[in-house]
């Protein structure tokens, strides 16, 4: 998979992969976005709202193929669809959320940043992964750019931000496990593709979702109204379709494409596109900080993609 065909040392399966990847990272990037679009709305009622959305579109659209998928599915597969779920959908999104609304879109989306040194750590202990040395550069490019975020977030006044921050590394460490994971189960399973995989995590999503909407819409739904409830709905389903069921298909198809040692450099995609989209929108230049460490999270990728040619 990985023989020298392609621009720059790479394999024409690796560089569509990489593609992916970086459209992928640029569809979720917009999910940074959405608690800002909806200021009057909890975190959870965000959450129950997207996954509740992503579990129907993804029931219609996994239904023509239900009656040859369920032979595939025993229940150590249901298991880990049930975890994935948790740790990539509802857990994540709750820490994300969160982190959004008490630190910031641009701090939130580089802490997440943190994603690609916890996943290439772990996929440099695979057996045909890449020596570590040599994925070293990268990872020491990708935790400057942390550290200048770190460091600037650290220093901002008021406890609002800290407990951002803290939200910010909950949704690292919950997303950090999904991604490893997920892409061992890709490379598992047989008779599934990446797109159908995603749809089953998108049903049970859904499934468990629907345990948030209680605490979300009955116990606490605040008094909005009837307009502010259907752009909310419009939000979550925009989210759902175009975050969920397209971008993590594409995800799986990065997953499948490439070794995990590179796939967790396509993580930073996300953070940039989110920053970028979080500067947009407060109308505002990166400071010195945050300049330095998207350059350095950029150069990171480029460093791991080089340490894969062959």
């Amino acid at each position: 998979m990985y023989t020298a065909t392609g621009a720059g040392g790479l394999s024409r399966s690796t560089l569509l992969g990489i593609g992916a990847g970086i459209a992928a990272g640029a569809l979720w990037g917009l999910v940074f976005l959405a608690p800002e679009l909806a200021p009057g709305f909890l975190p959870i009622q965000l959450s129950a709202g997207r996954y509740l959305a992503y579990g129907l579109v993804a029931a219609i659209l996994i239904y023509p193929a239900w009656g040859r998928l369920r032979h595939h599915l025993g229940w150590p597969t249901w298991r880990a669809l049930i975890g994935l779920s948790l740790t990539g959908n509802i857990i994540y999104y709750l820490f994300l959320a969160n982190a959004v609304q008490l630190g910031g879109v641009a701090m939130a989306s580089i802490v997440i940043g943190l994603l690609p040194i916890a996943v290439t750590l772990v996929g440099s202990r695979d057996g045909n992964a890449v020596p570590l040395r040599r994925l070293l550069p990268s990872l020491l490019l990708s935790g400057a750019g942390l550290a200048c975020i770190g460091w600037e977030s650290l220093s901002a006044s008021g406890p609002g931000s800290l407990a951002g921050l803290a939200c910010a590394f909950g949704a690292l460490v919950s997303w950090t496990i999904f991604a490893v994971h997920n892409s061992r189960w890709l490379a598992r399973i047989e008779g599934i593709s990446s797109h159908e995989w995603n749809l089953l995590v998108g049903v049970v999503t859904g499934v468990m979702a629907l345990a948030l909407a209680v605490p979300a819409f009955v116990l606490a739904p605040g008094e909005h109204t009837l307009p502010a409830w259907l752009r909310f709905g419009a939000l979550v389903s925009a989210v759902a379709i175009l975050c969920s069921v397209v971008g993590n298909a594409l995800w799986n198809h990065a997953s499948r494409a490439l070794p995990l040692s590179l796939m967790g450099q396509m993580i930073v995609f996300e953070t940039i596109f989110a920053a970028l989209y979080g500067f947009l929108w407060e109308a505002r230049w990166p400071s010195g900080f945050e300049t330095a460490a998207l350059v350095l999270l950029v150069v990171g990728v480029i460093s791991c993609a080089s340490a894969h040619r062959r």
